[in-house]
């Protein structure tokens, strides 16, 4: 069976090793590379590494929906394609050129965290069990048929990146059976349940700024899910501090939401919430490292009853 596969980050990099270990992948399509870091210069996409190293053909179209590429995918010999965290919408008219149809790998246990962030969003969201969805695509978004699902748990301190780390070669493992059912034809779709549906929206940095008013546990939730980016983030004096990680801190008396209410040289310190407290851990200051909170508070000052916004 021939394989054309579509991804970008490295969530996918195990799917493409995985179906690139057993079958002929004859294409590989990717975001197009994108300036990054302080010096701006174009990186390859994670896919696009390990393709390359592969020796497979790397395309990286703009707009993989335009008639020019379109008429090019017609040319790429292939019986599926494989789409995982691609980042461009298919037209029915690519989903069409497959004569096995196009399979995604999805996050979640779908119905649920339809869209962009379901990783994240069932980070936030405070879940203790997420999974992976292989499914046929269809025009909409996460609606097509689903084919395998696999579930997982979602452990206490799983930031965004330990799960996402986690569920990666689960959702490799899950698609290799799916194909191998596929190629049988013995691949059994089941209809999504609409009417239990939810929505995982594209994360942005703006979203990152904590309200100390909400419950401790909420803002931790949070703080997990945007754990490694875009990140959450504060304000102390007026400038931007990143929070990576927090525990529950039991034992002080509430104070106004976002107030330190505390310094544990050794551990972080502690900041009032809308029912309690939380000691904050690791941290990131403007134009700095990302540290342990010790750490920050030895170059930095962190006063008793400034708040936090």
């Amino acid at each position: 069976m021939k394989v054309l596969f579509m991804g970008t980050p490295d969530f996918a990099v195990p799917v493409l090793k995985a179906v690139s270990d057993k079958y002929e992948v004859t294409a590989v399509i990717s975001q197009p590379d994108r300036p990054k870091g302080r010096g701006k210069k174009l990186q390859p996409t994670p896919v696009k590494v390990f393709a390359e190293s592969k020796n497979i053909p790397v395309y990286q179209p703009e707009r993989i929906k335009s008639e020019e590429f379109t008429a090019f995918l017609r040319t790429i010999e292939a019986d599926i394609y494989v789409v995982v965290a691609y980042g461009q919408i298919l037209s029915q008219e690519i989903l069409d050129i497959p004569p096995l149809g196009c399979v995604n790998v999805h996050g979640s246990l779908l119905p649920k965290y339809r869209g962009a962030a379901p990783i994240q969003w069932s980070v936030i969201n405070g879940d203790e069990k997420t999974g992976v969805t292989i499914m046929y695509m269809d025009k909409n978004c996460d609606t097509g048929d689903m084919i395998l699902k696999e579930e997982m748990d979602i452990l206490p301190d799983d930031t965004y990146e330990s799960l996402h780390d986690r569920m990666a070669p689960i959702g490799a493992e899950t698609l290799m059976r799916a194909l191998e059912l596929i190629e049988k034809g013995e691949a059994r779709a089941e209809k999504q349940d609409d009417s239990l549906s939810t929505h995982a929206p594209m994360i942005t940095k703006d979203m990152g700024l904590i309200d100390w008013s909400r419950r401790s546990e909420e803002i931790r939730n949070k703080i997990r899910g945007f754990n490694p980016t875009p990140c959450a983030f504060t304000h102390y004096d007026d400038e931007v501090l990143k929070i990576y990680r927090a525990e529950k801190a039991e034992g002080y008396e509430l104070g106004e939401n976002g107030e330190i209410l505390a310094v544990d040289k050794k551990k972080g310190f502690i900041v009032g919430t809308g029912d309690g407290a939380l000691l904050i851990t690791e941290v990131q200051a403007k134009g700095g490292k990302r540290m342990a909170a010790a750490d920050y508070m030895r170059g930095h000052s962190v006063e008793i009853g400034k708040i936090l916004k």
